[in-house]
């Protein structure tokens, strides 16, 4: 079983998508289990403060040392196994890689900041930082919930075919999908490829891997 723990101060940001579909399913069948810590429960004031102002001025406020470092060493004590990332926008960049190290690692603890960030004290504590892009969230739990999203479908058993996932986009570094096509073979004038009609099996693999390297190239350039 793969663990996974989310110290968050919204803990129902998860209940509902962790309720539905492939996570639903998969925690359901006990191929992942799903803790959230509340980190305000680990402040020692009446007001349950988290955050505090930045020495040196500026605007926001950081989530304060001690209640965050009491979460990260409860969830190391709940399991001494587990790995802490916190997201941050200055982290490495997530990628299908490093979501497969995790599937690896079975034991994950992802640490969701609020505010402007975190004391830098904090990062003491973590094994890792991680980010999924270039841009700034409202918090960490989208991301924690697209990291926690693309691990468990990576999970043995997860998904109806196991080849999904070994096919997926950029399961090969930089490599995106080909495009797919279903019924009808003609929709509003647009006929689906010959090639994938013509039942040569040959043919179809050449036409996916010209199509699959022809999008990816287009991304690289749009990426950059």
């Amino acid at each position: 079983m793969f663990r996974a723990q989310i110290l968050t101060l919204f803990p129902e940001f998860f209940d509902s998508p962790l309720s539905c579909s492939i996570p639903k399913r998969a925690i359901e069948a006990k191929l992942v289990k799903v803790d959230c810590i509340q980190m305000r429960d680990f402040t020692t004031d009446k007001h349950r403060s988290i955050d505090d102002k930045p020495y040196g001025g500026g605007p926001g406020m950081l989530m304060k040392p001690e209640p965050v470092i009491a979460a990260i060493r409860e969830a190391r004590k709940r399991d001494p196994h587990t790995h802490v990332v916190m997201l941050t926008p200055s982290g490495v960049r997530f990628k299908q890689k490093k979501a497969l190290e995790y599937v690896e690692k079975k034991h994950l603890t992802l640490l969701c900041g609020r505010y402007e960030g975190f004391d830098e004290r904090i990062c003491d504590e973590v094994d890792e930082q991680l980010s999924l892009g270039d841009y700034v969230l409202s918090g960490g739990e989208p991301a924690a919930l697209s990291v926690l999203d693309a691990v468990i479908r990576l999970l043995p058993g997860v998904l109806g075919s196991a080849e999904s996932a070994v096919l997926d986009s950029f399961t090969e570094e930089g490599i995106l999908d080909w495009p797919h096509y279903t019924r009808p073979e003609v929709f509003e004038g647009k006929r689906v490829p010959d090639v994938l009609l013509s039942g040569d099996h040959a043919k179809i693999e050449a036409w996916r891997k010209e199509q699959a390297a022809s999008r990816s190239k287009l991304w690289c350039r749009s990426a950059k």
